[in-house]
């Protein structure tokens, strides 16, 4: 089993910057990805980004640019670096981790609102 805790949400004017934490914990993999997902009301959930335990990113074309992910393999946890945050990045932002097994888990959820 695997524990995730996100931290960092919150709301912020159009043009300004967050940063999400997620925290793992438990039964952790040697090689595994890590990264956020989100939901906005009424749509689809959206792959945002994420990075391999060996360091490797993907984004979302919608972010690339923008946010930025990192990690810190020795505390388990992955940041999101969120700048230029625009009114259609408010969401609820999951993090989730993924072993090498496909073992699958899921963060509890942070809220972005990006208004003015």
């Amino acid at each position: 089993q695997v524990q995730l805790v996100e931290s960092g949400g919150g709301l912020v004017q159009p043009g300004g910057s967050l940063r999400l934490s997620c925290a793992a914990s438990g039964t952790i993999f040697r090689t595994y990805v890590m990264g956020w997902n989100r939901q906005a009301p009424g749509k689809q959930p959206e792959a945002v980004a994420q990075i391999t335990s060996g360091g490797r990113t993907n984004y979302a074309e919608s972010v690339r640019g923008r946010f930025t992910i990192s990690r810190d393999n020795a505390k388990v946890t992955v940041y999101l670096q969120m700048n230029s945050l625009k009114p259609e990045d408010t969401a609820v932002y999951h993090c989730f981790y993924r072993d090498s097994l496909n073992h699958d888990y899921r963060g509890q959820g942070a809220q972005v609102t990006v208004s003015s």
